[in-house]
């Protein structure tokens, strides 16, 4: 397991998320090997990171309309 200092990432909200002011994800572009996603209502809360090609494949797979609701 990769640890990463996330103490200084710049984060921006996902172009999916919810207008509004729900549902709204941030993510950082800030690292390599790694996806930090988090909660932009809770950005001191838990957060995941995901590989860098996996998050590749899932924002593919959403862009095309792969993923069910």
């Amino acid at each position: 397991m990769q640890i990463v200092d996330l103490s200084a990432a710049s984060w921006r909200k996902s172009s999916y998320s919810n207008q509004d002011g729900g549902a709204c994800i941030e993510v950082s572009d800030d690292f390599t090997a790694v996806v930090p996603v988090r909660d932009s209502k809770n950005p001191h809360g838990p957060l995941i990171t995901f590989a860098a090609d996996a998050w590749t494949s899932f924002v593919t797979a959403v862009k095309r309309g792969e993923l069910g609701a």
